[in-house]
């Protein structure tokens, strides 16, 4: 592939301090990276650079700025992203022997520097490294494709000036793939696309490349044909210089450039006219050499694209299979070609010192420090933190400010990762991605000189849609159970950590069971932590549906002071939609009961209140009217009356006919539209009620009130369903229904219907304390508890012999 011309006064670093025998520097990547490696520690300061080019008009810096591409690798899962990877590093030279995702030699990819990672054969974690292919620096972040991890591909992107969006020439675009094309969207990434797998059988890049332009609304175009397919694919041939690229050798790092084959040359002439035209759609010069019919050079065409994808106007798709170690290289030539260098990219800061007015930054080291943390890891040596330095120069021993804390630190420790390794350097400059050791901040946090007072735009982090209580099976270890979970807190922004107040359990939500799965065992390995997790307890609730009189009197002698409190009143609820969850009103007259013990009845009614005896939940939207009471000069005091208030309320609760209330969550669910049947009828199953359906482009937004209890695990079904091709919003806004009960009228006046409600509740009373018995039985005791006189236990035996499992139990529901 044609490079750009060279400038005519090379000033990059690598060339400036090479012999003066070899004025012009090859552009073959068989360089010694040692030697390269070398030459870049030892002038990392740059101080001789800018010396030397002290006299010159253009600045110092940038020629290296224009050979530095910052790029992320994103895909669906299991598309090959981690293998291309490694295929890269291998042919930069950064590492000198190959090994597989899921290789026998159980060494594992480069990048996959976790065991977890390596056992499973997925990507947990984005993983940063760079490399140098002709005398450019890349830096590369390779990310995770599971669904689970998708904040990983959040902050990746959210720092990077380009990416790769890797299609599987068999899968093709996927639904993850749709999603990670959406974040590209979203932080205006200009992107390649590499339609990798041409080996595999069944493989068909051009119905991929139809399926980009139609899911994706991608303005593409082939930018190689290639030269058979599956077991007869032998290389590509790239229609911007028109060679036919065979790729020989043991690792295909030998490159042979042809001429095309006879037999393709037509295919090759419509399928570059193609090309042309799509980039003519949206680039004014081209499209003038292309109206007047004359013929497009290769350095034309060139040009073209890269100004076309820059703008975000056109994505260039490659072709190769990186497993069989064919179309890296041209690849990588394209990443130079055609993705931006860091100053071609606008970055925005905000200015905190004049009321968050928007900043363009000039993305050179000339300007003031500003950088973002936009990772944060646990390493051998304490917090390892990633930043993206947007603007200026950052040093060794420096002093930086935490724009977002207001706190002064000095960096004892500067970095570049090589995936889990460490490479120490003295200084960095704006357009590269580094970290730092020993710099307390929170992922999102912006750091400068303290010259300027400028904060970067955070990153989308998207909401948790899964929850488990989990806690250590040991009690000694809560320290270290601790420990994990605030590490684990700090480092992901999507893994949160809460305790429930009613049940005291400790509560993790995340992303997805997978997400979730992975930190229990993280906790397990590395701080040797045993948990045990399972489905979070609902907190329900219980109210009254009617009027109830009071009138109890506590009197006790023991000698001495005794106790006397006499209270009389009514409980009823409150109107429907009223925001108060209790209320107390004192409607005495006179001094029946002196004023000074009203607090205490009230502080009773309140505590009273706390546990129903329904199932043991709180009673809410309850009205508490005192009318009435007695006192005694000598034996009444505050516990008298206190505990007066708590048996006046057990005394009459039953009668104000209780019942259960069931949080229903508002779930908001945008999912494609061919499976909005299949969603909607999931829902009805998990008696929800949907109440609304709107249109946002090719995608059904579905608004529905479903259960709480049934949404156990339910992004895992929907996944399943939809084929990870949704969006899950669980609002945090809870509604109160009735506890659904089959076949129960909406009123409660007929005293059989009653009884039947009551015999239900007390069903799920007793099921609720016997672990060993599914729900589903809760159904089925009903329909038998008249035969067995209300004899739960026996009732269940009785069916549980009947029945081998659940799905009988259902099946002989009529006969039992």
């Amino acid at each position: 592939m044609a490079r750009f011309p060279r400038p005519s006064t090379p000033r990059s670093l690598y060339t400036l301090y090479t012999s003066p025998s070899k004025t012009t520097p090859s552009h073959s990547h068989t360089h010694s990276p040692t030697a390269a490696l070398l030459l870049l520690r030892h002038f990392s300061s740059g101080s001789l650079a800018r010396a030397a080019s002290k006299d010159e008009k253009e600045p110092w810096w940038k020629d290296s700025m224009n050979r530095l591409r910052n790029i992320g690798i994103s895909a669906h899962i299991d598309s090959g992203k981690t293998t291309l990877t490694e295929r890269v590093l291998y042919y930069t030279g950064r590492i000198h022997e190959i090994h597989e995702v899921r290789g026998r030699d159980g060494v594992g990819a480069k990048m996959d520097s976790m065991d977890l990672e390596r056992e499973k054969g997925i990507t947990i974690q984005s993983a940063a490294t760079f490399c140098t292919w002709k005398d450019y620096q890349v830096n590369i972040i390779d990310t995770p494709g599971h669904v689970d991890f998708t904040i990983e591909v959040e902050r990746a992107l959210r720092v990077l000036d380009g990416a790769i969006l890797v299609l599987c020439s068999v899968g093709g675009v996927q639904s993850q793939s749709i999603t990670v094309d959406r974040q590209m969207r979203r932080y205006e990434v200009p992107r390649l696309a590499f339609i990798n797998k041409l080996d595999r059988m069944g493989a068909d890049p051009w119905k991929v490349l139809n399926q980009a332009r139609s899911k994706l609304r991608h303005h593409s175009a082939a930018m190689q044909v290639p030269i058979g397919l599956e077991e007869d694919f032998k290389g590509l041939i790239d229609l911007v210089q028109l060679k036919a690229l065979y790729f020989h050798g043991s690792s295909g790092e030998k490159i042979v450039a042809e001429d095309i084959p006879a037999n393709m040359e037509a295919l090759v002439a419509e399928k570059r006219r193609e090309l042309i035209e799509a980039v003519s759609e949206v680039d004014d010069k081209l499209a003038e050499v292309f109206l007047n019919d004359e013929p497009v050079s290769s350095t034309e065409l060139e040009e073209a694209i890269r100004r076309a994808t820059v703008a975000r106007k056109f994505v260039p798709v490659f072709m190769g299979s990186a497993f069989k170690n064919k179309g890296v290289q041209p690849l990588l030539d394209g990443v130079l070609s055609y993705l931006p260098c860091p100053t071609e990219v606008s970055s925005y800061a905000l200015d905190q010192s004049k009321n968050e007015e928007k900043v363009t930054l000039s993305g050179t080291p000339d300007g003031p420090l500003v950088a973002l943390a936009f990772k944060l890891e646990e390493g051998r040596f304490g917090q390892l933190t990633y930043l993206r330095i947007y603007e200026g120069v950052i040093r060794k021993g420096d002093f930086i400010h935490n724009i977002n804390t207001g706190k002064k630190v000095k960096i004892p420790r500067l970095v570049r990762m090589h995936s889990d390794e460490m490479e120490d350097i003295q200084e960095a400059h704006a357009g590269q991605i580094v970290a730092v050791f020993g710099v307390d901040c929170a992922s999102g946090d912006t750091f400068t000189d303290g010259s300027v007072k400028y904060t970067m735009t955070s990153m989308n982090v998207p909401e948790p849609v899964m929850s488990l209580a989990v806690q250590p099976v040991s009690k000694d270890s809560g320290g270290q159970f601790s420990k994990a979970l605030n590490r684990f807190q700090r480092e992901d922004p999507t893994f949160r950590v809460g305790l429930d107040a009613e049940s005291g359990q400790t509560i993790i939500s995340g992303m997805g069971e997978l997400h979730l799965d992975i930190y229990v065992e993280r906790i397990r390995r590395e701080y040797k932590v045993d948990a045990t997790v399972g489905k979070p307890r609902v907190n329900f609730r219980e109210t009254v549906t009617q009027r109830a009189e009071f009138d109890y009197l506590h009197k006790k002698q023991t000698g001495g002071q005794g106790q006397y409190g006499r209270v009389c009143g009514y409980i009823e609820p409150l109107p429907q939609g009223s925001s108060t969850k209790f209320e107390f009103d004192n409607m005495i007259v006179g001094q029946a009961i002196p004023s000074n013990f009203i607090p205490a009845i009230e502080k009773g009614f309140k505590e009273a209140a706390n546990s129903g005896s329904l199932i043991g939940h709180p009673v809410e939207h309850l009205r508490v009217v005192l009318t009435d009471g007695a006192s005694h000069s000598v034996d009444s005091s505050e516990l008298a009356f206190k505990l007066a208030a708590i048996y006046a309320f057990r005394q009459c609760y039953t009668a104000a006919r209780p019942v259960i209330l069931e949080p229903v969550m508002m779930v908001e669910l945008k999912v494609p539209t061919e499976f909005q049947g299949t969603v909607a009828g999931d829902i009805n199953k998990r008696k929800g009620v949907i109440v609304g359906n709107d249109q946002d482009g090719d995608d059904s937004v579905i608004t529905a009130h479903v259960p709480l209890n049934n949404m156990f695990g339910y992004s895992t079904s929907l996944r399943s369903m939809t084929q990870y091709g949704l969006a899950i919003d669980n609002n945090p806004i809870y509604l109160c229904l009735p506890f659904p009960i089959p076949g129960l009228p909406s009123t409660l006046t007929d005293d059989h219907v009653w009884d039947h409600h009551m015999d239900s509740l007390l069903a799920y009373k007793w099921l609720n304390t016997n672990e060993d018995y599914p729900m589903e039985f809760a159904n089925l005791i009903l329909d038998c508890m008249w035969l067995f006189n209300r004899d739960w236990e026996a009732c269940v035996e009785h069916i549980w012999r009947e029945a081998n499992s659940c799905a009988d139990l259902l099946a002989k529901r009529g006969a039992s």
